[in-house]
């Protein structure tokens, strides 16, 4: 190809002070290839990296769920060894993830004996309650009102309800409430009390009518309902089967003041007595 006749003159510049040039604007150094060490430490960090990420989301790489039917009573052995029994109506799902084992208790009523895992604490959540521990064996109910309860026989469990306020922990024979995502007070607890449903039966100590009712719902298929929420205050005591709530509700009148009355559904509606004029 031929060059412009300007073309010229300028070529012949540069080639005339090529050196110069190149002693002015010195070339970058090549870079050499990386040594196996390098490259090795490169592997070593990009997989420190991707593990913290991991970390930090914490995914879930299994789920199961397990849910007992109204009279029904389930034991289930998890893959960690640990055991969980499920009461009447009660529904749960776990999440297997990489640095914990989460439970997702939506319904009803389970004892979870929990085996030990350092680094996988086991995690326990029932409406705005969040139970954490290492390994334990402890109660958690959730009522109706999304009330929970949770009773420690053996170990140390956390229990937290809102991010505004602190923890707790509770020692064995303790229990708490967590109520409107406050919780209540740490108290004493009758932990064979609080467990009696696993063998059959239901312990009221002085306990409110309102949160009775509560708990035989997840006994019985047809619905219990109070027509006046004053009735609640009510208290009732004593030890009853868990299998025959209907029992249960045929002697409610000679405990308190209501009548029960029976509907065509085979729903129960608890009432105030009829006063005598």
């Amino acid at each position: 190809m031929t060059k412009q006749p300007e073309q010229a003159p300028l070529d012949e510049a540069l080639g005339r002070h090529r050196e110069e040039l190149k002693q002015l604007f010195p070339m970058p150094p090549a870079r050499p290839a990386p040594s196996k060490a390098v490259k090795s430490a490169g592997i070593t960090l990009a997989l420190a990296i991707a593990f913290a990420a991991l970390a930090w989301l914490n995914p879930a790489y299994k789920s199961e769920r397990f849910a007992t039917a109204i009279g029904e009573r389930r034991a289930v052995l998890l893959g960690d060894g640990s055991n969980l029994l499920l009461d009447s109506g009660t529904h749960l799902d776990i999440s297997w993830r990489l640095l914990s084992r989460e439970v997702d208790l939506r319904a009803g009523q389970a004892l979870f004996d929990v085996s030990s895992a350092v680094y996988r604490p086991f995690v326990v959540s029932a409406g705005q309650a969040k139970v954490e521990v290492l390994g334990t064996l402890f109660n958690v109910r959730r009522l109706d009102n999304d009330a929970v309860r949770v009773t420690l026989a053996r170990g140390r469990v956390d229990v937290a309800a809102a991010a505004t306020q602190a923890p707790v922990t509770l020692r064995p024979g303790q229990q708490v409430d967590s109520i409107g995502g406050r919780l209540t007070p740490v108290a004493k607890a009758d932990v064979s009390r609080a467990m009696a449903w696993k063998e059959d039966r239901i312990v009221f100590e002085q306990t409110p009518l309102d949160e009775a009712v509560s708990l035989l719902r997840h006994y019985r298929k047809a619905p219990i309902e109070l027509s006046d929420p004053s009735l609640g205050a009510l208290k009732v005591t004593g030890v009853f089967e868990a299998h025959n709530v209907d029992l249960l509700l045929d002697l409610l009148p000679s405990i308190l003041p209501v009548a029960v009355l029976q509907q065509e559904d085979g729903s129960v509606r608890i009432q105030r007595k009829p006063t005598r004029k």
